[in-house]
């Protein structure tokens, strides 16, 4: 037989149970809005049936039902769309920081344009040719001067601004390399709170949103791997334990490398002399500079592979990356020996020094072999490139100035104390076309003598013209690149974004349906608990009174 009371337990039971249901309900509505909450949802689960299956059960026709129970609150959430949006948010962040860095350079190059580096350089060219014709000219033989001062200026101020740029990315660097640290310290300190609940049965549903929340800001730097791992003692099946995070490679091979090992976690960082960790990246970044310390940032663990034997980039893909290859890094040849630096800013510096270095020596060279005004003091340099040398053209865009020369003194002709003779004007203005690379000695015009381009020039094939144009081009190509697979990150990042808000936010509709749901049930658990009251005050004050 079942016990007199069997239906009021039943019913209790059916009215906590959806009360709790109306609860997190609440709760759902209270947090629709907050970042990185998942909606939560109470598991309903029949109570054990009475009797129970044995030898010695009661006589009765079969089970009878005992009611329901809240077994769990869980959150709802899908890992494998997590897993998604982690992958397509790190590759917008590499995007959207090479992007942002050339976008950069696209507005200090400004080109093309009436006042970038190629205008300017083109009216210098442009008095030149007028030098030609007027070689006796005071006021032209002054615009040449003047047009030189302002490509000497122009190259000082796409040197200045470069450098300038180069080194905010540095402090971008070490601003990122913070922020993944302080992540890291947040999701090993989480783990640690996790692991702590999980144990007692319980399902730590706020710090699993909080810690998912980090992991996405994470994977916006780094590419990651994350491990699950069970917080044992009387866990449930459903629990999502601690995280194990590890970096992975260029590849998305797993580096072996722990970034968070349940509280364990890491820091990353540049060594400084007092062996802690350093933020400030100094000069380039070399393969071995940047390195996994332990939480104290005492005990250096392991350095970070930044580059391959060969100088490839060979870092973890995300924004970090992106930051370090625009600020630039150290290449090696393949038996490990220092090549140079490679990076977007590096490269564009080193080529605009290779750009200023050939201007100022082949006009340097070709202003030796002219001649001034009758009665002036020859000058065999128009540029002053201090002691470079095409094997040590760094730092030219910076270095170049103009000579401490006189309008008079300009080498406008090839014939000695003759005025009206331009002809070597006009070879001043045709060295933007020359072929630099060429074998073949170059003759001048007006004159006997032959130069040696390749021995004057640091830039390869082709000519000045073409090799600004070049560095130009690229560029342009670069930063349309980085634009395009941006924005196509961004827009699958958002369809991945869109997928999982569909299965973890919180819908108001959906929660005000169910609030009439557990409105309904709790109501009607609460009638059927009165119409058992009122069979029970039949049963206990009503029975036994016949006869009185």
């Amino acid at each position: 037989m079942t016990s007199t009371f069997h239906g009021l337990e039943t019913a209790r039971r059916g009215l906590v149970t959806q009360q709790n249901a109306l609860y997190v309900t609440g709760h759902n509505i209270s947090n629709a809005n907050t970042p990185g909450f998942s909606r939560q949802r109470v598991n309903f689960v029949q109570t054990e049936p009475y009797p129970a299956a044995a030898l010695n059960r009661p006589q009765i026709p079969g089970q009878m039902g005992t009611g329901v129970e809240a077994g769990s609150i869980q959150r709802v959430r899908e890992s494998f769309l997590d897993y998604q949006y982690q992958g397509e948010n790190n590759k917008l962040g590499y995007w959207s920081s090479r992007a942002t860095s050339l976008s950069k350079m696209e507005s200090i190059m400004n080109e093309p344009s009436e006042d970038g580096l190629s205008a300017v350089m083109g009216q210098f060219w442009q008095s030149l040719q007028d030098l030609s014709v007027y070689p006796e000219n005071q006021g032209t033989r002054s615009v040449v001067l003047e047009r030189g001062q302002a490509v000497v200026d122009t190259f000082h101020y796409l040197h200045d601004s470069l450098t300038s740029i180069k080194d905010d990315l540095g402090n971008e660097v070490s601003v990122g390399l913070r922020d993944v640290n302080s992540i890291l310290k947040k999701i090993g300190d989480i783990n640690e709170s996790i692991a702590s609940v999980e144990p007692h049965g319980y399902l730590p549903n706020d710090l699993y949103d909080e810690r998912d929340n980090l992991v996405d800001q994470l994977s916006e730097y780094v590419n990651i791997k994350v491990e699950k791992v069970t917080s044992g003692g009387n866990s449930l099946d459903i629990a999502e334990g601690k995280y194990n995070i590890k970096l992975l490679d260029a590849s998305g091979k797993d580096t072996g490398v722990f970034l968070v090992n349940g509280a364990d976690y890491s820091q990353m960082g540049f060594q400084g002399g007092d062996d802690k960790i350093s933020f400030d990246p100094n000069g380039s970044i070399g393969k071995g500079d940047l390195k996994l310390f332990n939480e104290t940032g005492e005990v250096k663990l392991k350095d970070l592979s930044l580059v391959d034997d060969n100088g490839a980039m060979n870092f973890s893909q995300g924004k970090l990356r992106g930051l370090i290859e625009s600020y630039g890094y150290k290449t090696y040849d393949a038996s490990g020996t220092e090549k140079g630096e490679k990076g977007i800013y590096p490269d564009m510096l080193d080529n605009l020094d290779k750009l200023a270095f050939t201007f100022g020596n082949v006009f340097n060279a070709v202003q030796k072999e002219g001649y001034g005004l009758p009665g002036t003091t020859k000058a065999d340099s128009f540029f002053d490139l201090g002691s470079l040398t095409i094997s040590n053209y760094k730092g030219a865009s910076s270095t170049i100035q103009m000579e401490k020369i006189l309008p008079e003194q300009i080498a406008a002709s090839t014939i000695e104390d003759n005025a009206g003779d331009g002809t070597n004007a006009i070879n001043l203005s045709n060295i933007q076309g020359w072929e630099l690379s060429s074998a073949t000695p170059k003759e001048l015009e007006g004159l006997s003598v032959t130069l040696n381009l390749p021995s004057l020039s640091a830039i390869g094939n082709g000519t000045m013209k073409s090799f600004y144009e070049g560095m130009i081009g690229k560029l342009g190509v670069d930063a349309q690149q980085a634009n395009r697979l941006q924005s196509n990150s961004q827009t699958l990042r958002q369809s991945v974004g869109e997928n999982r808000q569909s299965v973890s936010s919180v819908s108001l509709d959906e929660e005000m349906t169910n609030m009439i749901k557990f409105q309904a049930a709790y109501n009607a658990a609460a009638r059927n608990i009165t119409m058992i009251d009122e069979m029970l005050d039949k049963i206990i004050n009503g029975l036994g009174t016949g006869g009185r």
